[in-house]
């Protein structure tokens, strides 16, 4: 079953303390002229309204508040050196990268595969290198077949299939690099996760050629088999509450319903100020030229004229970094923990199904004078299924919380040092 046990993750800073919500680096995260101040942790705080918003947590238990030293200068380059990480030492030995997106257009319909390179110097693997083709549905089989094999793991997210309206078209460059990248950050999560690195299917979608994958997926259980697992979700899902949940997952869960909340939020907003960062992009680029047209009719201002145009240039140049910034790091973290909410919902849901079966089972030993050794053998299964359920995603999660904290509190140090770099400019 699932293994407790666990790899290095991001390295810490030093003296061991677990990332938290610094409310002197948070007031300068998310800046522009027209918009509102943002900052993140491991879960913000913030007001109903959108525009009215708190940078630290009020919540000790959820996020640890540390704070500047005052023998330390308040400057910009040392506020960002405050928040550096020590690098510690990466023990892996499996190395994937996706890449080299391939479009293939069939009389039935038009997909892109990806190349996928695997190296590594474990044992159980025939060759020290590995490259494959894989289409975005393989993807998905294998999500499905790590959330079969380890139902109460948190299983990375997948960048979803359809695109939203008002995103990018399905085919073109910026929407395969963006979901490119997702999924290579979806192959490594889980080559880092120190069970499901080890999970055979895993393997195979690493190593396998595409006839001895679509070979091996026909051997996935049945219809009648997946009909079966859907009637007991369902089934489990009527029988309202668990009565015996331990209090440590209720707290999971409402952790989760706040994270969820403050997340979605951050996304909303996030996106809201991109979009007017690139306006105010668009209407800078028509600004310069205008102003190098009008020095050609004005002798007496045309060395002005042309000085403003220069700048405005520059002011173009400069926001268009923060705009790729914002795009390449704090847009996609902030949508795959949105993504991440949904799965770890799952995940408690799946947790409480296996103790509402327990439950189930010593209410009716209670009821029935016979058959009571038979009752009490299926008792003890399902125990021992709930313990083990229990200590896996309580390891689980103790390991998503840290990787969590560690991707908002370095993206977050990255955005505010593009702001820096951009005031600077």
């Amino acid at each position: 079953m699932e293994a407790e046990g666990r790899v290095p993750g991001p390295p810490l800073p030093a003296g061991g303390e677990e990332p938290g919500a610094d409310s002197h680096l948070a007031a300068g995260v998310l800046s522009t002229a027209r918009g509102p101040l943002l900052a993140a942790a491991e879960v913000l705080a913030l007001d109903d309204e959108e525009d009215d918003l708190e940078v630290f947590s009020k919540d000790t238990s959820l996020a640890e508040v540390n704070s500047f030293s005052p023998s330390v200068p308040i400057s910009p380059s040392s506020m960002i050196n405050q928040y550096k990480f020590e690098d510690g030492p990466e023990l892996r030995d499996l190395f994937i990268t996706v890449d080299d997106p391939e479009s293939h257009i069939t009389a039935i319909e038009t997909f892109i595969t990806y190349r996928v390179v695997t190296k590594t110097t474990r044992g159980e693997f025939d060759s020290s290198e590995y490259e494959v083709r894989r289409r975005y549905q393989d993807f998905l089989w294998l999500k499905s077949k790590l959330e079969e094999a380890h139902p109460t793991l948190i299983i990375p997210p997948l960048p979803e299939k359809f695109i939203m309206k008002g995103m990018v078209e399905r085919f073109s460059d910026e929407f395969i690099e963006t979901r490119r990248k997702a999924l290579h950050k979806f192959l490594n999560r889980i080559a880092d996760h120190p069970t499901l690195t080890f999970n055979e299917d895993f393997k195979i979608f690493l190593t396998a050629q595409a006839w001895e994958l679509s070979s091996h997926k026909k051997q996935g259980p049945g219809l009648l088999s997946r009909m079966g697992q859907t009637v007991r979700a369902v089934a489990s899902s009527v029988r309202g509450a668990v009565k015996n949940r331990p209090e440590m997952f209720t707290e999971m869960n409402n952790y989760m319903e706040t994270f969820s909340q403050k997340i979605n939020l951050l996304d909303k907003i996030a996106h809201r100020i991109y979009k007017e960062e690139r306006e105010y992009f668009n209407e800078m680029k028509e600004y310069g030229p205008i102003h190098t047209l009008w020095s050609a009719s004005e002798e007496d201002l045309a060395e002005s004229l042309k000085g403003i145009a220069g700048c405005i240039d520059r002011c173009c140049r400069a926001t268009e970094k923060r705009m790729a910034g914002l795009s390449e790091h704090l847009l996609p973290l902030l949508h795959e923990y949105v993504l991440y909410t949904e799965i770890l919902m799952g995940v408690l849901k799946r947790r409480d199904q296996i103790q509402g079966e327990l439950d189930s089972k010593v209410d009716a030993l209670a009821n029935k004078k016979t058959e009571k050794d038979l009752f009490s053998e299926e008792i003890g299964k399902l125990e021992d299924k709930v313990e083990r359920a229990n200590n896996a995603l309580k390891a689980d999660w103790d390991r998503w919380k840290q990787n969590m904290q560690w991707d908002m509190r370095s993206t977050f140090t990255n955005v505010a040092e593009n702001n820096l770099r951009y005031y600077e400019e």
